[in-house]
């Protein structure tokens, strides 16, 4: 498994343990990470901290990779499945989702989401 991969799994992981430091400590400084929930991007990590917690306080978001493939040396690609359950823990979204991040220096710098359509 290439190091990109490896970071990757390590965020995923950390993620959906709500370990927000272990997270963080793949990201760079200043990252710039896509606000799914409201549009445009979340910058840093007080940002990104903010970003979570908030999320946190009202979903509880699980996200799966699927695949992880470079694209060339700085650019991977994540498919993944993004389960979203509300506060009584009934799915309010099931979806597919492709993460595409720039890592600087084994680091996180940016990271855009696109929703996937259904597989028919």
């Amino acid at each position: 498994m290439d190091r990109n991969t490896v970071l990757l799994k390590k965020v995923y992981y950390a993620f959906n343990k709500r370990d927000i430091n272990a997270a963080l400590a793949s990201m760079h400084p200043n990252v710039c990470w896509s606000n799914g929930m409201g549009g445009g991007y979340v910058h840093g990590h007080d940002g990104l901290r903010d970003y979570w917690s908030k999320q946190w306080e009202m979903l509880d978001s699980d996200v799966e990779p699927v695949s992880i493939l470079a694209e060339g040396k700085n650019k991977v690609v994540a498919n993944v499945r993004h389960v979203v359950r509300d506060i009584n823990e009934n799915i309010v979204e099931d979806e597919m989702l492709q993460h595409t991040y720039l890592i600087e220096d084994n680091l996180i710098k940016h990271m855009d989401v696109v929703k996937l359509p259904l597989a028919v």
